[in-house]
């Protein structure tokens, strides 16, 4: 009797959790039903390129819907806290960038924490930002851009696509270690701030290198610095800021995939071996490689603790230049 009462409790245990896995609970069914990738910016741009690239190579592999969805709005921040707010299952995730590393220190009463409110599965690519002149402006190199900024404080205007954007960060971080004075103008977009710069209306444009490579091989816009620490494969003959003299300059826009905090691990690493196999696909390479791209596909340790550091250089960078988000 005491045998057949202890298999009746061990049976009431095991039942729920049988059932659970069966139903979807469970991270050895997963996925079982669509995926939602929340991607923070309009469609179009490298961000939603690449989230729709993974998500077709998803759909294949796993036999499931996978949605991209675009929600732009807030400097990221409605896409970010929706994934935040979501149900930690794999699920719902976030096609995060660099804007996730500058938003806390510039929206400090943010409904969600960085850290603490997401696991990061993989940064999966780096793009470096270009730095542009105007044929017109005597410079030719980061030595002369510098050196004519010192010469005329305030005179020399940089376009960006908005922003936040990795132009306009890279460009005050430039500011703050070479010692320099540039005026910031915010576009709203890239392709708004290319064509003042080849008209000559801004001496410079700091932009994502897809975005002037078309001018830069015309003539109408020259080349500068690339701003990643190793020049970049699709333009090996830029040299970057480093090689230049400002000594430890390096910020690239990235794109990486987060879910909420308390996924389960099985589901994180299914997820991020699955997205970084993709990654691996000569065509999708060849796509990558085509916008400036550089693959990264990190593990989510190597990813939380980038994502720190990034927080920590961009929260220093917001304080000494004063940035604001409007």
């Amino acid at each position: 009797m005491l045998i057949k009462a202890l298999l009746i409790v061990l049976a009431g245990i095991m039942w729920p959790a049988t059932v659970f896995a069966q139903i979807g609970g469970g991270a050895q069914s997963y996925p079982n039903r669509p995926i939602r990738i929340i991607v923070p910016y309009s469609p179009g741009g490298i961000s939603d390129i690449l989230g729709r690239l993974v998500a077709q190579k998803l759909i294949a592999a796993w036999g499931q819907p996978v949605v991209v969805e675009n929600r732009p709005g807030a400097g990221t921040n409605l896409a970010t806290e929706l994934v935040a707010k979501s149900a930690p299952d794999g699920y719902v995730l976030l096609w995060a960038g660099i804007a996730n590393a500058v938003g806390p220190a510039m929206y400090p009463k943010l409904p969600y924490d960085p850290i603490r409110d997401f696991t990061w599965i993989s940064n999966l690519a780096k793009v470096p930002v270009m730095i542009v002149v105007h044929p017109s402006v005597p410079v030719h190199n980061a030595r002369d851009l510098i050196a004519l900024a010192k010469l005329k404080p305030h005179k020399l205007t940089y376009g960006s696509a908005g922003i936040a954007t990795s132009g306009h960060l890279a460009g005050e971080l430039l500011r703050v270690m070479a010692h320099i004075d540039i005026t910031h103008v915010p576009y709203k977009g890239a392709a708004n701030a290319l064509t003042d710069a080849i008209a000559g209306q801004i001496e410079l444009y700091f932009g994502a290198m897809a975005s002037p490579m078309p001018y830069v091989k015309t003539g109408r816009l020259r080349p500068v610095a690339v701003t990643s620490l190793h020049r970049a494969a699709a333009a090996p003959d830029i040299p970057t800021l480093d090689e230049q003299g400002v000594k430890g300059f390096e910020t690239s826009t990235w794109y990486g995939v987060a879910a909420p905090a308390g996924t389960p691990a099985e589901i994180v690493s299914k997820l991020h071996d699955e997205i970084v196999r993709i990654l691996r696909l000569p065509e999708v390479r060849e796509r990558l490689e085509a916008e400036g791209a550089d693959f990264v596909g990190d593990t989510p340790g190597e990813f939380t603790s980038f994502v720190k550091s990034e927080l920590l250089k961009w929260g220093k960078v917001v304080k000494q230049t004063g940035l604001k988000a409007e």
